[in-house]
């Protein structure tokens, strides 16, 4: 009986370890909506640094839309340059089309590096669904 109470605390004690485990690859899908604000593209992008700094190998994605389109725009962002160097860390920024077409703004009047979803909001569940970490961007 002394053998299979111990061999059940073992158990349990193990399963525990296992939900508290930190996952080793951490997926992070950032929302930012909010670029006209060049404090807000500023903070935004500190925060993408860190986060990058800390977990280099992480997956993070940022799904942009309504007036966050701004912030991949060279006409209208002052962190282009800060943008381009995530993206080359693999950071992936991704355009809402639905919000173009609300907007009528053309693939033309952004970075070539970005990429395009038919719908922010639809891309951000979606990731969610699949185990994707969630976080606001900015302040």
């Amino acid at each position: 009986m002394k053998k299979v109470l111990l061999l059940a605390s073992l158990i349990m004690v193990l399963y525990s370890k296992a939900l508290l485990a930190q996952p080793d690859d951490h997926k992070i899908i950032f929302q930012f909506t909010n670029a006209v604000d060049t404090m807000q593209q500023k903070a935004f992008v500190n925060q993408l640094k860190n986060v990058t700094a800390y977990w280099p190998d992480a997956q993070i994605e940022v799904v942009v839309y309504n007036q966050g389109l701004e912030l991949v725009m060279p006409s209208k962002s002052k962190h282009i340059d800060a943008v381009k160097q995530l993206i080359e860390k693999g950071v992936r920024f991704v355009v809402c089309e639905n919000t173009m077409k609300q907007r009528n703004i053309g693939k033309a009047e952004f970075i070539p590096e970005v990429e395009y979803t038919p719908a922010g909001i639809v891309e951000l569940v979606e990731r969610q669904e699949r185990g994707w970490m969630y976080i606001k961007g900015g302040f």
